[in-house]
């Protein structure tokens, strides 16, 4: 019942998003409100165009509701992965305020939901809760929420909303929700304790929903009918799973046949339960394949369409080239001249130089390690005192003495880099968390053992103050509220994506000490760092380096 039970929270969540989406005004763009219109009956067609959207126009808002809609079409098909990346790309072009906020957080819980990760989908249920004003759509939220904390066994908090949202009047004045929140009480309260009798309001909630002619609601109705009573009456159980059974077929979904069939296979007799079986792995091998072939469509719309853009910006430096080309010869020329002028000059001025660079470069290196060792040290341990309800004076105390032991080395000129330990990623991950903060929500991916394997060890020395560095610019300077890092690797070669939604880098950039050590530190291990600004969704920065 547990697949059931996620699966109409899911579908009943996405459906109400469908439907406000769906009733926007058609007034704000052409080909958005073309792919709007194919949404519900053409949606590989609208992903296409929305996809479009993001990739050529400029309007930061059509962006975040495109990548919006790109989410719940693929969580509609089950590709949940690819669903949560689109949303937080949604959250990165949306406005603070932007009414479509709450169903943007919602869907995300979704997700986290079909990945099984409820504790992450709790805590987006939350937020979209705290940003939600239309007073239907929260009960909904509350809902989903009291739904995600029931599957990790936190039934006191579930059974608590759910008792709320049962008693209120709004709730009860809709009788589909009130059928659904009385249904995931009684489940709910039954999962707490087997021995309460739940039967009561399991009917219930089933003659409201035949009354409704409520088929998905019906459908939860029979696995929990089921579930219940294949203890106290194993033929009425075998008897619900057929009617679930016949039900999921109506509403042609695949996972509640499938749930169906596993009681079924379960309760029936032996020769039926083959048969039971039999048609459970054709089920299960038909979707498996429907659904990979979804996320691999998703990716090639999305390749197909970044290619084009590829080709036509190719195409329009081509045709630059070509006017440029008898400017170029000429500047040239003269250019040539000039230069025979100034290379004897910068001759003289070169031997010079040498004399001062060796000086130069030790006063860089200190200035490198007294940055990066003290002054960063020393803004990280602020953020977390900042973040942290209590403060663990021991813990400050013992970090505090760690760079004073430091920057003493620094005066003798000695090493003042720890050696990374074998659970590199870990104190990876609570350097760059110590940063996540009520204001600035930092996500992560891919930061596991596997991407810190092999790397050498002088990378990782140089790779650690790096990501300091970024994340203290980031909390000084770019106002962001969700920053993203993405390590990823191939065979030979390693990268680490960095984003935020910020205010970016401004038009002259002055590259103070910080940005300077770092471009040195990614030089020092035959790397290469790019800064981009993202048009109205601010900071990207790519770091990639060589793995051997």
């Amino acid at each position: 019942m547990k697949k059931s039970l996620i699966a109409l929270c899911l579908t009943l969540a996405i459906s109400c998003q469908k439907e406000k989406l769906s009733n926007e005004p058609e007034k704000i763009d052409p080909l958005y409100n073309k792919a709007a219109k194919l949404y519900l009956n053409q949606p590989d067609s609208s992903y296409s165009l929305f996809s479009k959207i993001t990739s050529t126009y400029k309007d930061s808002t059509l962006i975040a509701k495109s990548y919006f809609y790109m989410a719940i079409i693929q969580c509609d098909q089950g590709d949940y992965t690819g669903a949560e990346e689109m949303a937080v790309n949604a959250i990165r072009y949306s406005k603070p305020g932007s009414d479509y906020l709450s169903g943007l957080y919602n869907t995300i819980a979704i997700a986290k939901a079909g990945l099984n990760d409820f504790r992450g989908a709790t805590a987006w249920y939350r937020k979209a809760i705290n940003l939600c004003v239309d007073t239907p759509k929260c009960l909904m939220h509350k809902n989903n929420l009291a739904v995600s904390l029931s599957e990790q066994k936190r039934y006191p908090e579930a059974i608590s909303i759910l008792k709320s949202l049962v008693n209120n009047s709004l709730v009860q004045q809709d009788q589909e929700l009130f059928s659904k929140c009385l249904d995931n009480y009684a489940w709910t309260k039954w999962l707490q304790n087997p021995k309460y009798n739940a039967a009561p309001e399991y009917l219930r909630a089933m003659q409201i929903r035949k009354i409704n002619d409520d088929l998905w609601g019906q459908n939860a109705s029979l696995a929990h009918l089921s579930d219940y009573f294949q203890e106290k009456d194993s033929s009425l159980a075998l008897k619900y799973a057929q009617d679930m059974l016949i039900i999921s077929k109506k509403i042609n979904s695949p996972d509640d046949q499938l749930e169906a069939l596993q009681k079924l296979i379960n309760l029936a007799p032996a020769t039926d339960s083959k048969l039971y079986f039999k048609n459970y792995q054709q089920i299960n091998d038909s979707l498996k394949t429907a659904r990979n072939a979804a996320k691999n469509q998703f990716a090639l719309i999305r390749f197909d369409v970044e290619k084009q853009k590829a080709d036509n910006m190719l195409l329009q430096k081509e045709n630059s080239a070509k006017n440029y080309q008898l400017l170029q010869l000429g500047l040239g020329a003269i250019g040539l001249g000039i230069f025979g002028i100034f290379w004897y000059r910068k001759r003289k001025q070169t031997l010079a130089f040498e004399a001062d660079k060796t000086i130069q470069e030790n006063r860089l290196k200190t200035s490198k390690k007294v940055h990066d060792v003290v002054a960063n040290g020393l803004y990280r341990v602020m953020t977390e005192i900042e973040n942290q309800p209590e403060i663990d004076k021991e813990s400050i105390l013992d970090k505090i003495e760690d760079m004073y032991e430091k920057s003493r080395d620094i005066s003798y000129d000695k090493s003042v880099l720890t050696p990374p330990t074998n659970l590199f990623h870990e104190q990876i991950g609570k350097m760059l968390q110590t940063f996540n903060s009520s204001s600035t929500t930092v996500i992560l991916h891919g930061n596991h053992s596997a991407f810190w394997k092999d790397i050498p060890l002088a990378a990782k020395q140089e790779l650690e103050p790096v990501l300091q560095e970024l994340m203290v610019n980031m909390k000084k300077h770019s106002k962001a509220n969700i920053v993203e890092l993405t390590f990823s690797r191939t065979t030979n070669e390693a990268k680490i994506k960095y984003q935020d939604n910020g205010i970016g880098f401004p038009d002259k950039v002055n590259f103070n000490n910080g940005l300077t050590s770092t471009g040195t530190r990614i030089e020092n291990i035959s790397g290469n760092i790019t800064f981009e600004n993202v048009d109205h969704a601010g900071l990207e920065i790519q770091i990639s380096f060589p793995i051997h």
